[in-house]
């Protein structure tokens, strides 16, 4: 990609959620995430944008994180409702061990 093409809002928020998720994984302190993220709003170019995440890793992308089990989302939802058949067994069985003692 020619790093003097002008960058849309659309690049710029990809860098954004880009920062992020390696502000997340402790790569970037919450002020350098700050810093990078005041220049990425004021960045004109792909060069300027690929400046702010030269030092960083490449990151999977979002087809790779679903299809590596990546979904945090989703994984959350499923402890969730793993935790709730587990509330609710146990209140099947504490109902029914009051029924029959009774």
């Amino acid at each position: 990609m020619d790093v003097q093409l002008r960058a849309s809002d659309d690049d710029r928020n990809q860098v954004v959620a880009e920062l992020h998720r390696h502000t997340t994984a402790g790569r970037l302190t919450l002020d350098e995430f700050s810093d990078r993220v005041g220049s990425v709003w004021t960045a004109r170019t792909f060069g300027d944008l690929a400046a702010l995440t030269r030092d960083l890793p490449a990151l999977p992308g979002p087809a790779d994180d679903a299809s590596a089990g990546g979904d945090p989302a989703g994984h959350g939802r499923r402890e969730l409702l793993v935790l709730f058949a587990v509330a609710a067994l146990t209140l099947l069985l504490l109902g029914g061990f009051l029924a029959i003692t009774r």
